[in-house]
């Protein structure tokens, strides 16, 4: 469905400029209400032929230079010249045939040299436009000076210049955008490989070493090797369970996640990190709960330890954060992070304690 939506989006566009380019054309009330007064002579259809044709070129150079420009290039030399040929051809016939009222097309040059030129050639085909206003009246018998018009000219420009300069930042705000949405996806992916790899890289290689041990020993030792397929099957299931959570985005906590996270915490605080190369020997029913213990103690060392080191210990019914900092690890008060982390903690059966090192302090999670 999404190309559909772009389409529609593009196509709404594309209306919303040729509106906005449509609108302008008003000003060529001039010229065609002289033509209309003329309009029992050749020189008066000829007028008003003119005057719708001026009327489509403008509009179809405008929607296609601003297409042009949207999609961030540039508008090639040869068809710029072509436009505002076109363009400067039309708007003199147009003069030639209803007189001066001709002129108010000058406005709609200056626009057009703007939007298809660099600035540099821009600012002279200007100049000549304002400069050819001026002079034409001392040349034509019966035109009369129009300061206004020049004004109108060079007030035209300048705003179209702007016009411009909005364009292109805003182009280069969407391109900005994108370029910091595919980096944050790539950056996503880049996390996710490394949490991944410290989830599992250990867990597969104590798998595939003792099930190579276990194969040995269905000789030698049947009974040991029941107790290493027995501790197989329960190395696979939380490796299983911890890739699930993973892959569901981290709504669960993980005992590897929780480790690997706060290694990448730690040395981002360069505080100095000690910690387990794994939790196989954690039981898969206190995994969470460690866990979070990891990611309480680890938050507290970071936010109000002042530690330079962190050490977490695992064991299979016990787990602790520690540090060497002069301030505690966790809240004098009940917060509600470590008032959490008891509940929790009751529920599996544990408890939770806490002590001063010298220096330092120590978070302990522990099932009797």
């Amino acid at each position: 469905m999404a190309a559909p939506v772009e389409t529609l989006d593009t196509e709404g566009r594309a209306w919303i400029g040729a509106l906005y380019a449509g609108v302008w054309l008003l000003f060529l009330e001039a010229p065609a209400a002289e033509a209309v007064r003329l309009a029992p002579a050749p020189r008066g259809f000829l007028g008003l032929v003119l005057v719708v044709a001026f009327a489509v070129a403008y509009l179809v150079t405008f929607l296609i230079n601003r297409a042009t420009r949207r999609a961030g290039q540039q508008v090639p030399v040869q068809r710029a010249v072509v436009a505002v040929g076109l363009l400067t051809g039309l708007a003199a016939l147009l003069c030639v045939a209803v007189g001066q009222d001709g002129t108010a097309t000058f406005v709609f040059l200056a626009v057009a040299s703007v939007i298809h030129f660099e600035w540099r050639w821009a600012v002279v085909l200007v100049l000549a436009i304002a400069g050819a206003n001026e002079v034409l009246p001392h040349v034509v018998h019966g035109w009369t000076r129009q300061p206004s018009l020049t004004l109108a000219v060079a007030l035209a420009a300048f705003a179209m210049t702007g016009v411009l300069r909005v364009i292109e930042r805003n182009r280069q705000l969407i391109d900005a955008h994108a370029t910091n949405a595919e980096l944050a996806v790539e950056n996503e992916r880049g996390r996710f490989a490394r949490d991944l790899h410290d989830i599992l890289g250990h867990s597969l290689t104590v798998i595939a070493m003792k099930a190579e041990l276990a194969g040995k020993l269905f000789d030698v030792d049947p009974e040991r090797a029941r107790t290493e397929v027995a501790d197989l099957e329960r190395l696979s299931r939380d490796a299983l369970a911890d890739v699930r959570r993973a892959v569901e985005g981290y709504r669960e906590l993980t005992l590897p996640g929780e480790l690997a996270r706060a290694r990448t915490a730690l040395a981002a605080a360069e505080i100095e990190a000690t910690l387990p190369g794994s939790a196989d020997e954690v039981p898969t029913d206190l995994r969470e709960l460690f866990a979070w213990t990891v990611r309480e103690g680890v938050t507290n060392v970071i936010r109000h330890s002042g530690a330079r080191h962190c050490e977490v210990v695992l064991a299979a019914d016990r787990v602790e954060v520690c540090d060497d900092g002069p301030g505690p690890t966790a809240p004098s008060g009940p917060g509600s992070g470590l008032r959490g982390l008891r509940e929790r903690a009751h529920a599996a059966g544990a408890t939770v304690e806490t002590r001063r090192l010298d220096p330092g302090w120590a978070l302990a999670v522990v099932r009797a």
